[in-house]
């Protein structure tokens, strides 16, 4: 597996890899980067409100750790009337700005993080890279995301190889909400108080027109008491935007993609 993807690496021009600050795109520039260099590789990473404040942190630690060519960035997409829509295809035009910013800046080969488990979802913002050229190494290595851990852990990269899927913020926002800053900044901060409460495996503030909904992994769920829930949706209340903080607060089982509505299979 290793084998394959150093392979497609190294017939590789110069390139830029995009590197949100989760496993997919940091173990690729950690291996990138100690194949072929900083000659070869930068790392591009964005920052905006819908990037939490610690994924930049791990980005700028490994950049210190492994000696990366780091490039911060805006993209752009809070300036995109058609991100802050939030359609159906909302990261289309998140990878569309991020893609454009990149090669705006560099002339090298962008790469991205996505692997084949990716093909099995409603992933706009492969239309967005193909639209820019952009590769995706794992894809032509054909390599899943249990592969993707395997080779973090094989390059040393224990703590970044266990760390839980967690797309961006306004993933959370269900279709045709507006995205908005404070909304966002109220969801991270939601999420980082339940981390501490209840330490589930998997958490999401879903913004829905019927309220907020708080989805957790099931064992999670199972065991957070009556009482405790009612602590939480005071806590929950007081970090909310006041557009929001009227609203209905639930629990519920965590549903991969449930802000999305409308999605044509």
């Amino acid at each position: 597996m290793r084998q394959r993807l150093e392979a497609v690496l190294s017939s590789l021009p110069a390139c830029a890899v995009a590197v949100s600050g989760g496993v997919d795109s940091m173990t690729l520039a950690v291996i990138a980067h100690r194949l072929l260099g900083s000659a070869r590789v930068a790392i591009m990473h964005a920052v905006s409100p819908a990037v939490p404040a610690e994924a930049t942190e791990r980005v700028r630690l490994a950049a210190e750790r492994e000696g990366w060519d780091l490039r911060i960035l805006d993209a752009g997409e809070f300036a995109d009337d058609n991100y802050l829509r939030n359609p159906v295809n909302r990261c289309f035009f998140c990878k569309g700005n991020l893609y454009g910013a990149i090669t705006r800046i560099s002339d090298r080969q962008v790469l991205s993080g996505a692997n084949t488990d990716d093909l099995g979802e409603y992933r706009p913002g492969l239309d967005a890279a193909r639209n820019h050229q952009v590769r995706h190494p794992y894809l032509e290595a054909d390599i899943d995301k249990q592969g993707v851990r395997a080779l973090a852990r094989e390059l040393g990269l224990g703590d970044i190889a266990e760390l839980p899927a967690s797309p961006c913020l306004s993933s959370r926002v269900e279709t045709s909400i507006a995205i908005e800053p404070q909304t966002l900044r109220a969801i991270h901060a939601i999420e980082r108080l339940i981390d501490v409460e209840l330490k589930p495996q998997t958490v999401r503030c879903r913004v829905r027109r019927t309220g907020v909904v708080i989805e957790l992994d099931p064992q999670s769920l199972a065991r957070m008491e009556a009482a405790k829930g009612t602590e939480l949706s005071d806590a929950i209340t007081a970090l909310l935007p006041a557009r929001l903080a009227g609203g209905a607060i639930n629990f519920e089982a965590y549903r991969n993609g449930s802000a999305f509505v409308g999605v044509k299979q």
